[in-house]
């Protein structure tokens, strides 16, 4: 079959260009693929186009947003995935200019198409009686329990992005005094975190019955493992942590956040630590973000709290103790005369 100039630059651009020239990670690139897969699937089931057939001069701006708005409304997507999927056209036909500058036109129309805006998400984060609350559901009496309660444990401590857990090698936990874990986040960015004390008590104990200290052979087995032995997935974490949030709310839904995730306990973390009096600078470095910008959302959240707080506290005087401003005949006089 004849190759075609589309097919010819999508496979440069993922197999070469985003991990040799970005140096991109393997998720970051998967995520670039998955974008470009459903667009095949879209010409295939809705334009009766065949992927292998596609030329760049049929990419128009109009079948993009067709494309971007049968995500979004067929197969329900959020609008950040819409935005997402479009930043991968738009760094493809980034590339797409500089290799093949006759392409101009249309790379020109691609970008032109705007990310949509969308609400800001409600941070969703525990209280200190929710987590404990959390911590307290796996059943520890059990090797499933205890594992579970392990990644509960370190995905707080640590403030830990959930593929950064999956990620967790053996060797990147040191139990020894200064007792840290290296966790390798996105952009290729690594960061040292401190364990506390009980943390470091959790792991020994789980470390143990794994049979891993002072084993060299088992420095590159990942930490958390499903029933095959193989690595816990995203999708598995975030299944751990849902079993045992329903069980917290059984107990108390009072104190559970009604929309949670794996990032519900990195965000507790730094609400926590900001409470404490943690300078957001620290609170930055911990989380391993580039900017105190990002960081500073934290900060607007706590303030949200104590305003609230704030309200509850203040009684509010009833209307009619309110004195009538139009009865104050000095300063309805004043006024009269304010201008004259």
């Amino acid at each position: 079959m004849k190759e075609t100039d589309f097919a010819w630059h999508l496979t440069c651009f993922l197999s070469k260009y985003l991990p040799g020239q970005r140096n991109l990670s393997a998720n970051t690139i998967a995520s670039y693929r998955d974008a470009f897969k459903l667009f095949l699937i879209f010409c295939e089931t809705e334009k009766k186009k065949k992927g292998d057939r596609l030329k760049l001069v049929d990419i128009s701006r109009e079948l993009v947003v067709e494309y971007l708005d049968w995500l979004e409304e067929d197969r329900c997507c959020r609008i950040s995935t819409r935005n997402q999927r479009l930043a991968a056209f738009r760094s493809f036909f980034h590339y797409v200019s500089s290799s093949a500058p006759e392409t101009l036109l249309v790379c020109q129309k691609i970008f032109s198409i705007p990310m949509k805006k969308s609400a800001p998400q409600i941070m969703s984060y525990f209280s200190p009686e929710g987590l404990r609350l959390l911590l307290e559901q796996p059943e520890t009496s059990t090797r499933q329990g205890r594992r579970d309660h392990a990644i509960l444990v370190l995905l707080y401590d640590c403030a830990a992005r959930v593929q950064e857990l999956a990620d967790l090698c053996v060797r990147d936990v040191r139990l020894e005094n200064p007792a840290t874990v290296t966790l390798r986040g996105k952009g290729r960015k690594t960061r040292i975190v401190p364990l506390t004390t009980k943390t470091v008590s959790i792991l020994k104990q789980y470390f143990h019955e794994k049979g891993w200290l002072g084993k060299t052979a088992a420095l590159d087995f990942p930490v958390f493992m499903n029933s095959r032995q193989l690595k816990l997935s995203r999708a598995g974490i975030a299944y751990i942590l849902a079993k045992h949030v329903e069980a917290a709310k059984r107990k108390n839904e009072g104190l559970v956040p009604q929309i949670t995730s794996p990032h519900s306990l990195r965000h507790s973390k730094a609400i926590h630590l900001l409470r404490s009096g943690v300078p957001l600078i620290y609170i930055r470095d911990f989380l391993g973000h580039v900017s105190v910008t990002t960081t500073e959302v934290y900060a607007k959240v706590d303030a949200e709290e104590k305003r609230k707080a704030l309200e509850s506290a203040y009684e509010v005087p009833s209307q009619d103790l309110v004195p009538d401003w139009e009865a104050d005949k000095s300063l309805m006089a004043w006024l009269g005369n304010l201008c004259r």
